[in-house]
């Protein structure tokens, strides 16, 4: 009898210590677990799940963003802005002696601010009468006050010049490179402050001044469009700045319209031509 006691205490106490060695061992994994727990917890308390977006919801964040976003304006419109109120009309006419009288056109631009205007030299030869038309509306007759027949340009002078005379800004072609972008504003056909873009195609040409035996080395070559009106007009970079002045285009066929091919003065070539006022 007392021999089964003791087997019964032996095994009451062999499950105890079984029971603790397992809480022992166990104990560490419920802990992992309980911290687990309270951490999601805490979680999903700091984190609430955002609302799912609807339709209305999505196109209302777009319509926002898209009005809010406001586009930079184009090259062509900031230089178009730039050089615009220091664009010239230049009217011609020419009489003969039998009274009778050819009308021509073309470009020029305010260059300094005493309102003197650089243009082409056969846009005003031989003229009995020269009317420029200054960008706020003035109208004035004006006389040529220097000529550069070896470059085909020609320094006018209106009689009576805009309150506030714009002159252009002048830049550098020697900063320029086949490829950069080349803009011309003018008068083709006497459309009066017409802009058109394109690229410099080359530089120092040899361009020959038509129904003359005038050559010009050093030329640009653009392929911004140029037609007749636009002889006298600026060549323009990208920021504005005047580096050329159009002089002419190269048509195969012999007609007057463009075809790719235009030609304009280097703007220093023509400043250092002009030396300083007066004239």
């Amino acid at each position: 009898m007392s021999d089964s006691k003791t087997d019964i205490s032996g095994q009451f106490k062999s499950w105890m210590e079984n029971i603790g060695s397992f809480l022992r061992r166990g104990l560490p994994f419920a802990w992992g677990i309980l911290a687990a727990l309270i951490t999601l917890a805490i979680y999903h308390f700091i984190f609430i799940a955002p609302k799912q977006l609807s339709t209305d919801d999505v196109n209302r964040t777009v319509a926002i963003a898209m009005a809010s976003a406001t586009p930079e304006p184009a090259y062509s419109t900031q230089v178009y802005q730039i050089i615009r109120p220091s664009l010239v009309l230049i009217e011609v006419e020419e009489t003969h002696q039998d009274a009778e009288s050819d009308f021509g056109l073309g470009s020029g631009v305010v260059v300094d601010n005493f309102g003197d205007i650089l243009t082409s030299l056969h846009v005003i030869d031989g003229a009995t009468t020269i009317l420029v038309t200054f960008a706020d509306g003035t109208q004035s007759e004006a006389q040529v006050v220097m000529e550069m027949p070896e470059l085909d340009l020609a320094v006018i002078q209106a009689l009576d010049t805009p309150l506030v005379v714009v002159p252009a800004v002048l830049g550098n072609p020697g900063a320029m490179q086949v490829g950069d972008e080349a803009f011309v504003v003018g008068n083709p056909f006497g459309l009066y402050s017409s802009l058109t873009s394109g690229v410099i195609s080359g530089f120092d040409r040899v361009f020959r001044v038509p129904d003359s035996h005038v050559e010009i080395p050093g030329m640009i070559q653009f392929d911004a469009a140029a037609n007749p009106g636009n002889s006298g007009g600026p060549l323009l970079n990208r920021q504005g700045h005047v580096i050329g002045i159009v002089t002419g285009l190269i048509n195969p066929t012999e007609e007057t319209f463009f075809v790719g091919i235009g030609f304009a003065v280097p703007i220093n070539a023509a400043v250092g031509g002009m030396g300083s006022p007066p004239y």
